[in-house]
């Protein structure tokens, strides 16, 4: 997966292995917010792939965010000093 343009957006995606693994999916009536919740089961592995995504794969799914290390650094650092 190539995600697109880095640093002025972190893209995502959510890939399931079936969709009896989704809590919900469920977008506003304005367009405006969407939520998706599911179950990504048990921790197979998070890996970072190609140096620029965030990869948690479950027994269940996996979800791919467009974050490298130094990002994730960052932003864990940032919560820590809160």
């Amino acid at each position: 997966m190539r995600m697109g343009v880095r640093k002025a957006k972190h893209a995502f995606s959510i890939e399931m292995r079936s969709k009896e693994h989704l809590r919900k999916v469920a977008l506003t009536d304005g367009g405006i917010g969407v939520l998706i919740e599911g179950f990504l089961g048990e921790l197979d592995d998070i890996s970072v792939v190609e140096g620029v995504i965030l990869e948690i794969k479950g027994s269940n799914g996996t979800l791919r965010i467009d974050l490298d290390e130094g990002d994730l650094r960052k932003a864990l650092s940032k919560k820590k000093k809160s």
